[in-house]
């Protein structure tokens, strides 16, 4: 269900270093959530660091809507940056995994397909 990595990098140079890489893989970083940095201001002790980076790419995404406009809801693609037990690690949710869960429809399967080939390699670059 997920692919995840470790890395050697600290969170900051992982992070730095994925969104080079989706941008060399023809995808862009439509926004990065600090989700570490949100729940300290509100004055939750949470120690680790997490980046949760979403990701498109409009031509996989506008045939994903096309075929089912529902699935709005499961886009875009999130990568995720973060520490646990003193490492950084680089993750995913597979998108074949997921979108099997929302539609059977063979066309969004095979979407699914590229668009995971692809933020593996985003990811495995970053690593």
């Amino acid at each position: 269900m997920y692919y995840i990595v470790e890395t050697s990098k600290t969170p900051e140079q992982a992070a730095t270093d994925l969104a080079e890489a989706v941008v060399r893989n023809g995808f862009g970083v439509l926004h990065v959530h600090d989700l570490g940095a949100t729940l300290r201001s509100k004055g939750v002790a949470f120690e680790r660091q997490c980046k949760v980076f979403e990701v498109c790419n409009p031509q996989q995404a506008a045939s994903v809507l096309a075929a089912d406009m529902r699935l709005n809801m499961a886009l875009p693609c999130r990568i995720s940056v973060y520490t646990d037990g003193g490492k950084t690690w680089i993750g995913m949710i597979r998108p074949v995994r997921m979108l099997g869960m929302l539609s059977t429809d063979a066309a969004l399967v095979a979407t699914a397909g590229e668009v995971e080939q692809v933020v593996t390699r985003i990811i495995d670059e970053a690593r």
